[in-house]
C-alpha cells in the first residue's frame, strides 16, 4: 500500500514530533520509514534550534537518512552534501549552522560518501584551503572532524597536521574537541601538545553516542594520549 504524502508543515511536526518524543534508535527507525526527500528540509531547520538535544538528534538523524538514501539514490543524497557544503559558502548567504556535522554523520555512516567528501571538510581547517573563520563553525568543524576521524581514521589521517592551533586555542571547546580527533588519529606528532593539556579543568559538553557527555579538556587529552 503507498504511503500518504504528507505536508511540508504535517512532515516538520512530525519529524519534530519523532526526535522529541522517541529513544533515539525508535526515532531513526520511524524516520527511515518516511520518504528521505521530505525529512531532509525539517532535520536541516532543526540544526539551528536552541534545544541542544534537538539539534543533535537531527544531526543524527539526517547521518542515517541520507546513508539510507545514497544506497537508493546515490546522486540525491550527493545533492543533499552539496547543498549542506553550499550553506557553508558566504555566497549562501547564510551561516551553515549544523553542517559541517551533519556532513560528518552521513559520512560516517556512508564509507562511499567519506571517500568522496572527507578531504573537503579537512580543507575547512585548512588555513590555505576552505577555512571557516567563524568560531562558532570551527567549533563544528572540530567535532565533525573527530566524528569522521573516529569513523574512518585512514580517510582523515592528514586532518592532524592542522590540529595544534586548535589544541593551543584559547577555547576550550576547540582544545577539547582536537584532543577528541587526535585520539582517534594516532599522529605521535601531537603528544606533546596533548601532554601539555592533561591538567587542563576546563569543561565541555559533547555530543557523543547519541547523548551529551560532560567532561574537562583534561579528560580529552588524556584519552587521546592513551591510544597513542
Amino acid at each position: 500500500m503507498q504511503r500518504k504524502k504528507i505536508g511540508g508543515r504535517a512532515m516538520k511536526r512530525e519529524v519534530r514530533r519523532l526526535l522529541k518524543e522517541q529513544h533515539l534508535e525508535g526515532a531513526l527507525g520511524e524516520l527511515l520509514r518516511l520518504p528521505a526527500r521530505q525529512v531532509v528540509n525539517p532535520l536541516i531547520s532543526f540544526f539551528c534550534s536552541g534545544d541542544e538535544m534537538l539539534k543533535w538528534r537531527a544531526v543524527t538523524a539526517m547521518g542515517a537518512v541520507v546513508a539510507r538514501l545514497f544506497e537508493r539514490a546515490p546522486e540525491s543524497a550527493r545533492v543533499v552534501m552539496r547543498r549542506l557544503m553550499w550553506s557553508l559558502n558566504d555566497e549562501s548567504g547564510g551561516i551553515g549552522w549544523g553542517a559541517p556535522e551533519a556532513m560528518a554523520e552521513i559520512m560516517a555512516r556512508s564509507r562511499p560518501l567519506a571517500e568522496e567528501f572527507s578531504r573537503l571538510l579537512i580543507s575547512y581547517l585548512d588555513p590555505e584551503g576552505n577555512y571557516l573563520e567563524h568560531e562558532g563553525l570551527q567549533r563544528g568543524v572540530l567535532w565533525a572532524a573527530a566524528r569522521l576521524s573516529h569513523a574512518h581514521p585512514d580517510l582523515m589521517a592528514p586532518a592532524a597536521r592542522f590540529l595544534p592551533p586548535y589544541l593551543q586555542s584559547g577555547d576550550p571547546y576547540h582544545r577539547g574537541l582536537a584532543a577528541w580527533a587526535a585520539a582517534a588519529l594516532a599522529d605521535a606528532g601531537l603528544r606533546p601538545l596533548l601532554q601539555s593539556m592533561t591538567e587542563d579543568a576546563a569543561p565541555l559538553a559533547v555530543y557523543m553516542d547519541g547523548g551529551m557527555e560532560n567532561l574537562t579538556v583534561g579528560e580529552l587529552a588524556r584519552r587521546a594520549l592513551a591510544r597513542l
